[in-house]
């Protein structure tokens, strides 16, 4: 009884990752939520950077799921 349902293996141990690497991800990620929140809280209105109610509509429902207001 002494064989395993799973075999077992020598798995690679993970390597980090270094900052230097992951840093341009980052700011890439941080970024692109920045301008996701704009256009789902602000982009309507006078702060609309785009003309006609297109992006608001498109955003709509994602704006009341967040809270903010809209109508």
């Amino acid at each position: 009884m002494a064989n395993s349902a799973v075999p077992t293996t020598n798995a690679p141990a993970l390597t980090p990752i270094s900052l230097s690497v992951l840093a341009p991800w980052a700011v890439f990620a941080g970024v692109l939520m920045l301008v996701l929140l704009y256009f789902v809280g602000a982009e309507q209105g006078a702060t609309a950077l785009f003309e006609g109610e297109t992006i608001h509509e498109w955003v709509h429902d994602g704006r009341h799921l967040l809270g903010f207001p809209c109508h």
